[in-house]
């Protein structure tokens, strides 16, 4: 007799890519949609305080 949960590796399911898994969750795209703008504003007023000239 045969065991029929056996599956040839044909039948296998097909890997999701990566990048499709980032999609598909919307709380790692809402993270991403604060950080993202968080840190570019915060390097922007680093740049911005840095090239403040000294007072003389």
């Amino acid at each position: 007799m045969t065991d029929s949960t056996n599956k040839p590796e044909d039948d296998q399911e097909p890997r999701i890519p990566a990048m499709q898994n980032l999609l598909d969750n919307p709380f790692l795209l809402l993270f991403i949609g604060v950080a993202m703008p968080t840190v570019f504003y915060i390097v922007w007023g680093i740049m911005e305080i840095v090239t403040i000239p000294v007072a003389p």
